[in-house]
C-alpha cells in the first residue's frame, strides 16, 4: 500500500477493514485501519484468528444472535453485509455501530468482506429523541380535543390531523388535502369574515389568525369551529409560504352561548313588555279613574241636577272603556303568566277553515276571498285556544284594513324553513304598513297605523305574546298600497 492510501486511511474516522473467511472457517484480517483503536477500543495487533471471540464478547448480548446471523447469511448468499448493532466497550460503554461491507467469493471458496464500521451512537440518540418526541406529539394529538392543520401554500396542499377529519365525521384514510375543499364546507354566512380574518394575518396586521365559523360535516350538519393559525414561513417579500394551525370543535359551547343570548333576549323582551304594561296600567287606568272622579264631582256640584242624565251617559262610556281596558290587560297577563300551556297536535287546515266559518258576515259590504293552501294532513304542536285567537286576529285585521279600491284576498301558505321548522304565511292585499316608519312599533300595545274606527292597537300585541309563549316567532313583510304578509314560525319540526 503506498503512502497516499496509508495517510488517507489514517484520517478516516470510520474503521476500514478487509477480512477473509476460508473454507475451514478460519478468519484473517489483511486490512484493518488504525481507527479501530478509537472506535472499537482494540489494537491492530489484536486482530488475529481469535479476534472473532473478542468481537463476540464486545457485541451487546441482546444483539449477538442478530449480528452473527447476518454475517453467516452474507457469507452464504454472497450479499452485502449490512447491520446496526450495539457493543459494550471497556471505556466508552454501550455504543451503536453500523457495518457496511461488500462480499466476494474467490475460486477457492474464500469469502472476502470489504467495508467499514461507523460509530452511529450520536445519530441513534437523535433518532431515539425524535421518536420519543413524535410519540409524545402523536399522543398529544390523539388525547387532545384540538385538530392540527399544516398548509403548504407553495404546493397548495394541507395536512389535516385525524381529529380535524373526525370533526368533519371523516375517516383518517379519507383524502382531504385541498384547502379549497375546506372553503366549500364553510357556512356561506361565515365566509366573508373567515376570508378577511386570515387575510389580515397574511398582511401582518395581526400576530395570528383566529376565526369562529361553521363547517358542514359529511352527514350534512353544521358544526362550530374555532380556527387558529400562524404563518411560520414567508418569502423575501413577506408573502406567506407555510401556515400551521388548529381546529377546535366548539359546537357545544356555541349552542350554550346562543341559548344564553336567546334567554337574555327573552328576559329583555319580557322586561320591556312588563315596563310597557306598567305604563299602560298607570296611564289608562289613572286617566279613566280621573274621568270618573271628575264626572262624579260635576254631579255633586250641579245643584239643579239638570245635567245628571247627560253625565250618567258620559259615566257609562268611561265605564265601558275601563271594562275593555281591564279585559285586555287581563288577557295579556293570562298569556304571559300561563306556564303550563296545553299543547296538542292540531290539524292546521281545519283551524283555518274554522276561522273562515267564524268570520263569515264580518264585513258584509265586501266580498272576501280566502285561499287555504295548507295540506289537510299537516299538524303543528300548539295550544288550541291560542291558535284560534291568532288566526282570527290576522284574518279580521286583513279584512279591517282592506284597500278601499279592491276586495280583500287572504292567502294561507305552509312552508318548511331552512332550519327545519314549520311555518304559516298569511298574505293579504290590503293597505299595507310603512315598516320603515312603524316597523319597531308594529307589535306594541295600543299602536295603530291606520285611521279605522275599530282600531285599538291591542290585537297584534296579544297575538305576538301568544306566539312567543309557544316559543315561536312572527315575521312581517309589507308594502304600502300592496299588502302585508305575516309569517308564523312554529317551534315544531
Amino acid at each position: 500500500m503506498n503512502n497516499f492510501y496509508r495517510k488517507l486511511f489514517a484520517e478516516m474516522p470510520d474503521l476500514l477493514f478487509q477480512f477473509v473467511i476460508d473454507s475451514d472457517n478460519q478468519y484473517t484480517f489483511p486490512l484493518v485501519s488504525k481507527s479501530v483503536d478509537d472506535i472499537f477500543e482494540l489494537s491492530v495487533k489484536e486482530f488475529t484468528d481469535d479476534i472473532k471471540y473478542v468481537i463476540y464478547e464486545r457485541v451487546f448480548i441482546q444483539d449477538r444472535e442478530k449480528f452473527f446471523q447476518s454475517l453467516v447469511r452474507s457469507r452464504k448468499e454472497i450479499i452485502p453485509w449490512e447491520i446496526e448493532f450495539r457493543a459494550s466497550l471497556p471505556k466508552k460503554g454501550l455504543r451503536w455501530f453500523k457495518v457496511a461491507a461488500k462480499t466476494e467469493m474467490s475460486p477457492d471458496k474464500r469469502v472476502s468482506f470489504y467495508g467499514h464500521i461507523s460509530d452511529i451512537t450520536d445519530l441513534k440518540d437523535k433518532e431515539e429523541k425524535l421518536r420519543i418526541s413524535e410519540e409524545r406529539f402523536q399522543f398529544a394529538l390523539e388525547a387532545s380535543t384540538v385538530g392540527v392543520w399544516d398548509w403548504d401554500i407553495v404546493t397548495n396542499k394541507v395536512f389535516y390531523s385525524s381529529l380535524s377529519l373526525k370533526i368533519l365525521e371523516l375517516e383518517s384514510a379519507d383524502i382531504f388535502d385541498d384547502p379549497e375543499r375546506w372553503d366549500k364546507i364553510v357556512h356561506p354566512e361565515d365566509l366573508p369574515k373567515y376570508y378577511s380574518d386570515i387575510q389580515e394575518h397574511f398582511d401582518s396586521k395581526v400576530p395570528y389568525y383566529e376565526n369562529y365559523h361553521r363547517v358542514m360535516t359529511s352527514s350534512g350538519n353544521y358544526k362550530w369551529i374555532l380556527d387558529r393559525g400562524k404563518v411560520i414561513k414567508r418569502d423575501e417579500s413577506g408573502k406567506p409560504l407555510r401556515v400551521i394551525g388548529t381546529h377546535t370543535d366548539v359546537s357545544l359551547q356555541k349552542e350554550k352561548e346562543l341559548e344564553l343570548l336567546k334567554t337574555m333576549k327573552l328576559y329583555s323582551d319580557q322586561n320591556s313588555r312588563l315596563l310597557n304594561f306598567s305604563h299602560i296600567v298607570s296611564h289608562n287606568l289613572n286617566t279613566q279613574a280621573g274621568n270618573i272622579k271628575s264626572i262624579l264631582d260635576f254631579i255633586d256640584a250641579d245643584v239643579d241636577k239638570k245635567t245628571i242624565t247627560e253625565m250618567l251617559e258620559h259615566l257609562r262610556t268611561v265605564s265601558n272603556d275601563l271594562n275593555e281596558t281591564i279585559s285586555n290587560l287581563t288577557q295579556i297577563v293570562k298569556t304571559q303568566s300561563n306556564i303550563n300551556i296545553v299543547v296538542a297536535p292540531l290539524l292546521l287546515c281545519e283551524y283555518i277553515e274554522k276561522t273562515i266559518s267564524t268570520i263569515k258576515g264580518y264585513d258584509k259590504q265586501r266580498k272576501v276571498t280566502i285561499v287555504n293552501n295548507v295540506p289537510k294532513y299537516l299538524t303543528v304542536n300548539f295550544n288550541p285556544a291560542y291558535m284560534e285567537s291568532i288566526l282570527l286576529n290576522f284574518t279580521t285585521n286583513a279584512i279591517k284594513y282592506a284597500h278601499p279600491d279592491r276586495d280583500p284576498v287572504i292567502v294561507f301558505d305552509f312552508a318548511i324553513e331552512p332550519e327545519g321548522f314549520k311555518s304559516l304565511k298569511i298574505t293579504d292585499n290590503g293597505l299595507g304598513i310603512d315598516l320603515k316608519m312603524y316597523g319597531d312599533l308594529l307589535f306594541g300595545m295600543y299602536k295603530t297605523f291606520h285611521k279605522h274606527e275599530e282600531a285599538r292597537g291591542i290585537g297584534l300585541y296579544i297575538t305576538r305574546n301568544q306566539i312567543e309563549a309557544m316559543k315561536g316567532t312572527v315575521l312581517v313583510e309589507s308594502e304600502v298600497g300592496v299588502g302585508t304578509s305575516f309569517k308564523i314560525v312554529f317551534n315544531d319540526v
